[in-house]
């Protein structure tokens, strides 16, 4: 596109001016063009300095989910070569489901502005307020029968914790199968959707809502984000690039795929382990017409919860919402 061209030249000239007769030459367009389509990229909130008889600099890039930011750079092969965003959606599981059923390629990614319903787990509605966090779903066609797609689950969350971690410095931890947690309060929730048949997968549908730089007053109780809980820190961040962060989600997300493709689930698994805090703690288990506590006693080999009951019955958990009771 014109647009990324542009930039691309004004990012690699970070430092100094580049001349419309040098954006000419490498867009391939005339000078009319670039300068209509530098108006386009400051109406974007691109600030770009134009200095009569010298050139253009690129000075400021605005935190906005815009494809050819998101590719920029990105160091995943798979996870991004496609990627459109939108303003507003209902939800970006629900776009990303249709295009799936169209043929989009593995490793699309559409991201959301805002979200008018936001989904997730158990039907509930996940809040998006507008530009305040990363609401993105991907397209996988893993090849693994329906029963085993809560290995997708677990990888999603262990991508998603990793890169949080690296970009802000937090140590979120995981609460099975998929909330991304600091210190008791839900940064990012993660619902993982699909189209099967009997014995095989059409595609996954991995849907991601991290809060990012959204104030407290904004999220229902029990939620934070990522600039609140630097601000609890002690760091007095005032905004944290959601653009980034979906870069080292992508990223992060592409090395556990390559690794449960290459080397199987148990070190997904032994990741997963690394990165929960809730692995021998006293938990309450929530299932349709019925509730228990026991023990939260491990992962097993297939991503079901482990729960030692208080007569020591050691019980498989699948699905179920999950409260930390001490």
């Amino acid at each position: 596109m014109l647009d990324e061209k542009i930039l691309e030249v004004l990012k690699t000239n970070p430092d100094s001016y580049v001349s419309g007769e040098e954006l000419c030459k490498q867009a391939g367009v005339s000078r009319a063009a670039i300068w209509k389509r530098i108006e386009k990229l400051r109406e974007e909130g691109y600030e770009i300095e134009a200095s009569p008889h010298v050139g253009y600099r690129l000075l400021r890039i605005p935190d906005t989910l815009i494809p050819g930011e998101v590719r920029w750079d990105l160091k995943a092969k798979t996870f991004g070569r496609e990627v459109i965003s939108y303003k507003k959606v209902d939800s970006t599981n629900d776009v990303a489901y249709g295009l799936a059923e169209k043929g989009v390629r593995e490793g699309a990614v559409i991201l959301a502005e805002e979200q008018s319903k936001g989904k997730g787990r158990h039907g509930r509605q996940w809040s998006s307020p507008s530009k305040g966090g990363v609401y993105m779903s991907c397209v996988l066609r893993p090849r693994m029968a329906p029963n085993e797609i809560s290995k997708v689950t677990l990888l999603a969350a262990v991508a998603v914790a990793s890169a949080i971690r690296r970009m802000s410095g937090l140590d979120v931890v995981i609460k099975w199968p998929n909330d991304i947690m600091s210190d008791g309060r839900k940064v990012c929730g993660i619902l993982t959707e699909m189209k099967a048949e009997q014995d095989s997968v059409d595609f996954v549908i991995v849907g991601i809502g991290v809060n990012v730089n959204t104030p407290v007053s904004a999220l229902p109780k029990g939620a934070t984000s990522i600039i609140e809980e630097l601000s609890r820190a002690g760091r007095a961040e005032s905004h944290l690039s959601r653009v980034e962060l979906v870069k080292n989600i992508l990223e992060a997300f592409e090395k556990y795929y390559r690794i449960l493709r290459e080397e199987g689930f148990e070190p997904i698994v032994d990741a997963w382990k690394g990165l929960t805090a809730m692995l021998g703690s006293r938990i309450k288990v929530m299932l349709p017409g019925r509730t228990f506590e026991g023990q939260a006693h491990t992962v097993d080999p297939d991503g079901s919860l482990v729960v030692r009951l208080d007569s020591g019955v050691l019980e498989k958990v699948s699905s179920g919402d999950i409260v930390m009771v001490r």
